[in-house]
C-alpha cells in the first residue's frame, strides 16, 4: 500500500478549516463563521465539504484590521 503524499499547507491551493486555523492562528469557529457569510470570497464548496482558498484567505486577512 502506498503512503499518501503530504503537501505542505503553504503550497496547497485549498485548505480545510482545521488547516486554515493552524495556518492563520485564527480559531476554527471564527473561520467557519466567516465562511458562512454570503458571498464569502475565500470559501469553496465541494458538495457539502467546505474548503478555504488559501490565496483569497491571505488577501482577506491582509485587507482587514479586525475580524
Amino acid at each position: 500500500m502506498e503512503k499518501k503524499k503530504e503537501v505542505p499547507i503553504w503550497e496547497k491551493a485549498c485548505m480545510t478549516i482545521e488547516e486554515a486555523a493552524a495556518y492563520s492562528s485564527i480559531g476554527m469557529n471564527k473561520i467557519d463563521e466567516l465562511a458562512k457569510t454570503p458571498n464569502c470570497p475565500f470559501v469553496i464548496y465541494i458538495g457539502r465539504k467546505k474548503l478555504i482558498k488559501r490565496k483569497e484567505f491571505e488577501k482577506f486577512i491582509s485587507d482587514n484590521i479586525e475580524i
